[in-house]
């Protein structure tokens, strides 16, 4: 067995005999997300690399610790990709198990799948110190319950991952973006209409853009696929819509600022740093523009929406939410809020409660993985 792999192993074993919680880190980039940390830290990144890799079967193994940027630069010297897009956060300290364990995705998410979508199989260490593996690297390999996917979020309070396989797509052969000038309620009927559509569409960002004068309303559309689908695409959409085709350069910079929450908008007005968190409210697509007072930005053709708004608005959006059908969550919390419980995700039904406890108790029956890292006492 690997050395580094080795002393995880016995890392985690002498916690669980001594009842010591660890805090499992990998290059610390998603730190933010969720509860605070608690803890002996768990360095993950020692376990690193590129296991295997086959092209023409679009599956990659990769050991968890394996900087995210390690793995896309070998997919894109061999013309694939993450069709899910990962944010980065604009850092390179991301590693691959952070990304399954955190299970976040870009804008292409409400066309593409999540990363649950592409998760294939995984080796992990649980809280007894066993060495495990789930599923394998084929889609069709799972029977009864899926363990492999039931990581992805878990924000390793199940388990230390060690390997993941992931389905990889090959990078479309065209690409391009459309803008249009039209409020939210107009941009979200819009995007229902085109998607219902056999049209190439891949992403949409609406937002108020507030750096530009008289801060117009935008919508942003992304189509990929092949060269005759998405020009055909463009021709259609903007006879729909008066609107513009953007500069491919210009257009992939802003996409990739919106992956990693770099856009203005995600900025924090230095009088606010101490009042304001980032919320994520996670709604179907089809849900109505919301009635609130903070300026939002929408993705996902209506399924995801941003927004800055202090801590005391917690009741208001999170029944705004429920109301639509959807949840709401604090995604960076306030600056300021460190020790005391962020609240960050919304609080679990009974049933669903009963479904953590149990899956925790199995996984790790001394409780002590990244304990209260999803909710204060799980």
């Amino acid at each position: 067995m690997d050395t580094a792999l080795q002393h995880l192993i016995d890392h985690i074993k002498t916690a669980a005999a001594q009842g010591t919680p660890l805090r499992i880190r990998g290059g610390g980039s998603k730190d933010f997300y969720g509860e605070t940390p608690q803890g002996e830290l768990l360095d993950a990144t020692t376990y690193c690399g590129i296991v295997s890799y086959e092209p023409t079967e679009l599956v990659v193994t990769v050991r968890a610790g394996t900087p995210l940027a390690e793995l896309e630069a070998a997919l894109t010297e061999k013309g694939q990709c993450l069709a899910f897009e990962p944010p980065r956060f604009g850092t390179a300290n991301g590693t691959c198990g952070g990304m399954v364990a955190t299970g976040l995705s870009g804008p292409a998410r409400a066309s593409v799948g999540g990363v649950r979508d592409y998760v294939l199989g995984v080796q992990l260490v649980n809280g007894r110190g066993e060495h495990l593996t789930f599923g394998g690297q084929v889609m069709k390999n799972v029977a009864g319950y899926d363990v492999s996917r039931l990581m992805v979020g878990a924000m390793g309070t199940l388990g230390l991952l060690t390997e993941i396989s992931l389905k990889v797509l090959p990078v479309a052969p065209a690409e391009a973006t459309l803008v249009f000038e039209l409020d939210q309620a107009s941009a979200l009927a819009q995007l229902h209409r085109w998607g219902a559509q056999p049209l190439p569409l891949n992403a949409s960002c609406w937002l108020r853009d507030d750096t530009a004068p008289n801060a117009p309303e935008l919508l942003f559309v992304r189509l990929r696929g092949a060269v005759a689908a998405v020009e055909s695409a463009c021709t259609k959409m903007l006879a729909d819509v008066p609107g513009r085709r953007m500069d491919k350069a210009q257009a992939g910079l802003d996409w990739t600022a919106c992956r990693d929450l770099q856009l203005p908008f995600f900025t924090t007005p230095a009088e606010s740093a101490e009042a304001l968190a980032l919320w994520r409210l996670s709604v179907p697509q089809t849900a109505p523009v919301l009635d609130l007072p903070w300026p939002q930005l929408v993705e996902w053709h209506g399924g995801q929406r941003w927004l800055r708004a202090p801590a005391s608005a917690l009741d208001q959006l999170r029944q705004a939410a429920a109301a639509a059908g959807g949840s709401a969550s604090v995604f960076v919390a306030a600056a300021g809020t460190t020790t005391e419980p962020k609240n960050c995700f919304s609080p679990l039904t009974p049933a669903v409660e009963q479904i953590h406890r149990r899956l925790k108790a199995e996984f790790d029956p001394a409780g002590i993985l990244n304990p209260g890292r999803m909710y204060a006492d799980i």
